[in-house]
């Protein structure tokens, strides 16, 4: 199938008549009827049956629609972006990022940023690790920030920064003689705040606490560092987390967990995909944004 015959079999697809189609893409019915002829030739099999006027997609077309979304998507994406250029409209930078990373870190990179690009269009969302590699994968984001490094063959991880799992807890919990200083696991003590079973950071947690013979028992389970970290800011109890959600907060007590737990922060791209002067500028930013905060734990 050429570009055309996608283009018209979607317009069709999604109308459900000719005369439709040749109004959402512009063109004479004629011109749609040719070019749906032309692209059944191709494929050698009917896409519709026609009774009475109109037209009733066959099973081949539906999966055909599915298959060929996306790149309806990108056709439609670029004429959006080639509608920019001519209107002078800089570059869109799309960037992804976990939740945690997204309030601890991004403001005060994005602020930084801003000095050089005041007007680069930047679109922020937040998801977890397995849903932003597949949006790096898809092409529907260009840079990301997690925790994790998804290991994944189309991904590429670059460490930025790194840290240590941190100890947080309401104020009061500890002597000020006390805060900042090595807590073992064992030193976990009264209501521990859990994360999720596959979370890869808090199974780092929990074999540490049973290395040591400790075994903890959470009775708040949650999905996120900012969820436990506003748990124990409210005095609901003690919290590990990593280490620039420990730093975002000034209402909690914090201590380094030992032995250290060391968490890196990854920026991922798609391997097919190199970055644009601007986000790497912005990459640049979040990296020295990581660092700082880290230096305030």
């Amino acid at each position: 199938m050429r570009l055309r015959h996608i283009e018209v079999f979607h317009a069709i697809m999604q109308v459900g008549t000719i005369s439709g189609a040749a109004q959402v893409l512009h063109i004479s019915q004629p011109a749609v009827t040719k070019v749906l002829q032309h692209c059944e030739l191709q494929l050698g099999m009917p896409l519709f049956e026609r009774v009475r006027g109109k037209l009733y997609p066959k099973p081949e077309a539906h999966r055909l629609f599915a298959e060929t979304e996306k790149l309806n998507r990108d056709l439609q994406g670029i004429r959006r972006l080639a509608a920019s250029l001519k209107g002078r409209a800089v570059e869109t930078i799309r960037l992804v990022a976990t939740p945690t990373l997204a309030i601890s870190v991004l403001p005060q990179a994005m602020h930084d940023w801003r000095r050089d690009f005041p007007t680069t269009r930047c679109e922020l969302a937040t998801h977890h690790t397995s849903e932003i590699v597949n949006m790096l994968r898809l092409g529907e984001a260009d840079l990301a920030l997690s925790l994790q490094d998804p290991r994944h063959p189309g991904i590429v991880a670059e460490s930025i920064a790194h840290g240590v799992m941190t100890v947080i807890a309401p104020p009061g919990t500890w002597r000020e003689d006390e805060v900042n200083t090595p807590l073992a696991p064992c030193g976990l003590q009264g209501e521990l705040i859990g994360y999720a079973d596959n979370d890869p950071l808090g199974e780092l947690v929990v074999a540490a606490c049973e290395a040591q013979d400790c075994h903890p028992v959470f009775r708040t389970v949650v999905q996120t560092y900012q969820i436990a970290r506003s748990l124990v800011e409210a005095g609901g109890g003690m919290a590990v987390v990593d280490p620039f959600t420990a730093a975002s907060s000034s209402r909690v007590q914090r201590r380094p967990l030992e032995p250290a737990l060391g968490t890196q922060l990854y920026l991922l791209t798609a391997g097919h995909s190199p970055l644009s002067h601007g986000a790497r500028q912005l990459a640049d930013c979040i990296a020295r944004a990581a660092r700082a905060c880290l230096e305030r734990t």
